[in-house]
């Protein structure tokens, strides 16, 4: 019996990883496709130099690119590695959902989202875009997820059980970061946090309560300030400056921005250089998988007297 439940575990966390690939292309799909506003239904994978359709044989998630040497079979142009890295974590990400949550409504629950959060990551990296199309329609799911946890309860394995704590971390997320951003743009001068990271975080925080959010903000503030004062560094060192994000012009103009054109002092985007959009997306996948545990290693680090060990 043991080895068949063994055999049985096993042969799922590979179906786990393998579905995760083939979402993970679809996945790149949607990076490439939603910034422009095209499709991602129609037309068919294509190569995106040449336009040459892609056959089904070209298009085996991780295999075809290392089959293909990394190039297009009719125009030979190098392939991006971004297309098997995006494959690959989300890959590896569907199979960490199933060996944390096992069979359960949780678990294809958040494989969506972590698939949601991988295009937020990439899109956000290369066009300085949150898609409201995961984040839109993100926010009444994870409520809606509230509530049938509520029926369900804790054998759900859902993060959140009551739809009082979804629409708290829905309201709390985003209300943080639209206040960072109005305080910021009134006493600095410059854009604030986004909107799209305001409607990322209220997402987040509805499938994943109000601690969640909180959580979610603190892990991204800290990854945020390490890779971004890492990479400012980096790039002193090397006597290059940060790009600015790319301007967009059916944006509001930056009077705008501060409500108003008639103020003397203008907001620049100056020096707001870093999407926090990734950052959020990972603390939002390191909370989904390890929320309770680094809920309780903050307050025993808290509660620890000074010299004394952490955890018994």
């Amino acid at each position: 019996m043991q080895e068949s439940f063994e055999a049985l575990q096993g042969f799922l966390m590979m179906v786990s990883f393998v579905l995760g690939a083939m979402v993970g292309s679809f996945c790149n799909v949607c990076i490439s496709r939603w910034p422009s506003g095209a499709s991602v239904v129609s037309p068919r994978s294509r190569c995106p130099k040449c336009l040459n359709g892609i056959a089904w044989y070209d298009n085996i998630p991780l295999l075809s690119w290392l089959a293909l040497g990394a190039k297009c079979r009719h125009c030979g142009l190098p392939i991006s590695w971004v297309y098997p890295v995006v494959e690959g974590i989300t890959a590896f990400l569907f199979l960490g959902v199933f060996w944390k949550f096992g069979v359960s409504v949780a678990t294809p629950v958040y494989m969506a989202l972590c698939a949601g959060m991988v295009i937020v990551t990439f899109q956000d990296l290369a066009d300085w875009t949150i898609p409201n199309e995961i984040t839109l329609p993100g926010i009444p799911i994870g409520i809606l997820l509230g509530l049938g946890g509520m029926v369900l309860g804790p054998d759900s394995g859902l993060r959140v059980t009551d739809v009082f704590d979804a629409l708290a971390g829905a309201a709390l997320g985003g209300g943080i970061l639209f206040a960072l951003d109005r305080i910021t743009v009134l006493l600095l001068k410059k854009p604030g946090m986004g909107f799209g990271d305001v409607k990322l975080l209220a997402m987040l925080g509805a499938f994943l309560g109000w601690k969640g959010a909180l959580g979610i903000l603190m892990l991204a503030s800290i990854l945020g300030s390490v890779v971004g004062l890492a990479m400012l560094g980096w790039l002193r060192a090397r006597g290059k400056t940060p790009a600015a994000p790319p301007a967009d012009p059916a944006s509001d103009p930056p009077e705008a921005i501060a409500g108003g054109g008639g103020d003397d002092e203008e907001i620049t985007l100056e020096g707001h250089y870093l999407p926090f959009g990734p950052y959020l997306a990972v603390g939002g996948l390191l909370y989904l998988f390890f929320g309770p545990e680094l809920i309780a290693l903050y307050f025993n680090i808290l509660q620890s007297p000074a010299g004394t060990p952490l955890l018994p």
